[in-house]
């Protein structure tokens, strides 16, 4: 496989107990890809390399052929702190991430600094739009990220039930959504669980995830059983 200019040094960080942990964990990838270093250890190398500014080559370098690769992309990703840069080194990536560890752990800075630019310049709404299943993943993320607890709209938790998907980390993304959706805008997200636009499968998925959930209370979660009982799956 060819190796990046950092490939000896995430091998110097290998942690083998935790490489077959990870395995297990991101089926979607090829075992003989996970090097399997810890995440302080790729976040401290991607602050180092970032503060170097010496990660030019290496974000050009695409695709990565090992999984820790990916994983280091999106963490320096995320000490950038100029929206535009960032923007389009998410842009770039995308295409490349092929797992829901790596898309879920891609969260810039600049973007929690500036979070309306990515409704403002359409990112989430094409990201969503795409036939890539963890650029659609990710829009979704970056949804329940950035726009639950502040800079909310009702618009958009209609944005992510209008999606459909036959895919697996699609499906399991709304329903995470929604799940929290529960937790910070009940009144806005309950209907979403009785009104049939959620698939039979998301719905449950998103009721089992709520009780799970500290952040909401006992009452919330006999309603909540109550509307699973009358899911017909």
């Amino acid at each position: 496989m060819r190796k990046s200019i950092y490939f000896d040094r995430l091998m110097g960080l290998q942690d083998f107990e935790y490489r077959d942990f990870q395995r297990k964990l991101i089926p979607t990838v090829d075992p003989g890809t996970v090097i399997g270093v810890r995440t302080p250890s790729l976040r401290k190398l991607a602050k180092e390399i970032y503060r170097g500014k010496e990660y030019g080559e290496f974000l050009m370098d695409l695709p990565h052929c090992f999984y820790d690769e990916n994983q280091l992309h999106a963490m320096i990703i995320n000490e950038m702190d100029d929206f535009d840069e960032t923007v389009c080194q998410v842009e770039r990536f995308l295409p490349f991430v092929d797992n829901w560890a790596t898309c879920d752990q891609l969260r810039p800075k600049a973007f929690k600094a500036a979070p309306e630019k990515l409704i403002e310049k359409n990112y989430i709404k094409k990201w969503l739009d795409s036939s890539h299943v963890y650029a659609k993943r990710y829009g979704m993320g970056c949804l329940m990220q950035y726009f639950l607890k502040d800079n909310f709209s009702p618009e958009y938790p209609h944005m992510i039930a209008s999606v459909k998907s036959e895919e697996y980390y699609v499906n399991m993304m709304i329903a995470w959504y929604f799940a929290t959706a529960l937790a910070f805008r009940w009144n806005e997200a309950l209907p979403y669980l009785t009104n049939g636009e959620l698939s039979d499968w998301v719905a449950k998925k998103t009721i089992q995830k709520a009780l799970e959930s500290y952040r909401i209370d006992v009452e919330k979660k006999e309603i909540l059983r109550s509307i699973r009982k009358r899911i017909s799956i």
